[in-house]
């Protein structure tokens, strides 16, 4: 049984390598076509992530009848009919909903960005230092630029995420592929 962290065997990856390819192909097209019309890839980014919560609220639920503490049902209660309530949002006002996911995803790109500038600048003169900094400036300017365009950015933002992921995904994975090929 192998490790999970540990590395792969390239002559395995060899055997394989064109699953790699084909799936980096599917990526690609899909992210390109996702690009192509970024407000369904957000309205579909949406549906997921309302689905997700949809389950998420139901597990909820059912977990509250399997606690016996009353104060424990409530709090569980409580935040499975949180999670189906956004849910339901999701798909019955999904353009709300992406305003209320980007907001969000703004924050927390500020944030974060925020966090690794000060986390570069408490490292310095460690090398690399100025790298955490540029990182965490470009993190959070991205940030701010999609809170200033807010809420009318919201209909194409999570798409263009989506889109990004998408066409990185298919690259990096048609990259594992050829070199897999090249190892046999």
């Amino acid at each position: 049984m192998t490790d999970l962290l540990s590395r792969p065997d390239p002559h395995q990856l060899h055997g394989k390598w064109g699953w790699f390819l084909g799936f980096g192909l599917v990526l690609l097209l899909l992210g390109a076509i996702a690009l192509a019309n970024l407000l369904l890839a957000t309205v579909a980014s949406v549906f997921y992530l309302g689905a997700m919560m949809l389950v998420g609220g139901v597990l909820h639920l059912l977990h509250a009848f399997q606690v016996k503490d009353w104060s424990h049902f409530l709090f569980w209660a409580l935040s499975g009919v949180l999670y189906t309530l956004a849910g339901f949002l999701a798909f019955t006002n999904p353009a709300l909903t992406a305003a209320v996911f980007t907001l969000f995803m703004a924050v927390a790109l500020m944030a974060a960005g925020l966090a690794r500038l000060w986390i570069g600048w408490k490292m310095r003169p460690a090398a690399g230092s100025g790298w955490i900094m540029l990182g965490g400036g470009v993190t959070a300017l991205a940030g701010l630029v999609i809170a200033i365009g807010w809420p009318v950015n919201s209909l194409w933002v999570l798409g263009l995420f989506l889109a990004l992921d998408l066409l990185v995904q298919g690259w990096a994975l048609i990259a594992v592929s050829l070199a897999a090929r090249k190892v046999g």
